[in-house]
């Protein structure tokens, strides 16, 4: 991809890093207004493709809402509620945690992990940050007579219902397919796609299940995300708004408007992208005062702020 200087990291009056990356917003009806980089280039979303997964599997008969809904969308910490809930819609569907194929892991917020540890526990499918999605994904084969054993094969119906929704909703062909991080498939679409599609399900009708998606978001942010997550953070403070992260500095936010978000840190890492998202925002008119915490990100020095991550000159004119 062609990326640019999108953030910079400040050290003092010192320029000391720049993160280089992509970024677009998309207007309503889908049409970049924001460019950065080459958006139209192709990206694995990661897990901010979860939404239009989870829209997947109500487009496939599952009947999921509120909380175990959102935990369907979720790159969750792993906190109590979060594993409660994975397995809630796993007994639901006539299952057990044995059916799980995401990949055995600690929580991934550092609360929830340090918890973890101290209990003397064991890195299991249920911790893993995905396992809301996959327990769906599983309650979706349940609901069709769909085959359990393989639902992670990028040919199972599953998967290629999967598939034709992010197609559907980025107005774009996917472009490649890979493995995540779960042991998913993950589809690959271009950024302005994803911008697109987050747009669509933030702005869609009451009745559809774009709406039902975004709402579910919209009420149970802690259930995408979890405690002192930016993602929640986000969701919680801006009405209307849906935000989904994920690995490799990827990004995504729908408004309620219909325009749409996505941005790539080239080096992937998370540190900017809360960073570019919040001047992103600013710079298509949201009032962004209440989440003025995530514009930049301290810089340390013996333990105390001496700069500051902040998004490039040219992002945030």
């Amino acid at each position: 991809m062609g990326h640019e200087v999108v953030a910079e990291v400040w050290r003092g009056d010192f320029l000391e890093s720049v993160h280089h990356g992509t970024v677009v917003a998309t207007d309503s009806s889908g049409w970049p207004v924001v460019s950065v980089g080459r958006p139209g280039d192709v990206a694995f979303p990661r897990s901010s493709n979860k939404p239009l997964q989870a829209l997947a599997m109500l487009r496939s008969g599952l009947e999921l809402d509120g909380s175990l809904l959102a935990l369907a969308c979720a790159s969750h910490s792993g906190e109590d509620f979060h594993v409660r809930g994975a397995l809630q819609i796993l007994a639901a569907a006539g299952l057990t945690e044995d059916a799980l194929q995401c990949t055995p892991d600690l929580p991934l917020g550092e609360e929830a992990r340090a918890q973890h540890l101290a209990l003397g526990l064991s890195p299991a499918p249920k911790y893993m940050n995905c396992s809301g999605k996959h327990a769906a994904m599983l309650a979706t084969c349940v609901v069709n007579g769909w085959s359990v054993d393989d639902y992670l094969s990028p040919s199972h119906p599953l998967q290629v219902a999967t598939r034709a929704t992010i197609e559907d909703v980025a107005g774009e062909p996917v472009a490649q397919v890979g493995v995540d991080g779960c042991g998913a498939p993950i589809f690959a679409i271009s950024l302005t796609g994803l911008a697109r599609a987050f747009g669509r399900l933030a702005a869609a009708a009451p009745g559809t299940l774009e709406h039902r998606v975004a709402s579910a978001m919209n009420a149970y942010p802690e259930w995408v995300g979890g405690t002192g997550r930016d993602v929640t953070l986000l969701m919680s403070s801006l009405p209307g708004v849906i935000a989904k992260d994920g690995a490799e500095g990827v990004y995504a936010v729908g408004l309620p408007s219909g325009e749409g978000v996505a941005l790539k840190i080239a080096d992937g890492s998370s540190r900017a992208r809360a960073v570019v998202v919040v001047a992103v925002l600013r710079r298509l008119g949201v009032d962004v005062s209440s989440v003025e915490g995530l514009a930049t990100v301290p810089v340390l020095g013996h333990g105390r702020a001496v700069g500051a991550v902040r998004p490039s000159l040219a992002l945030a004119s």
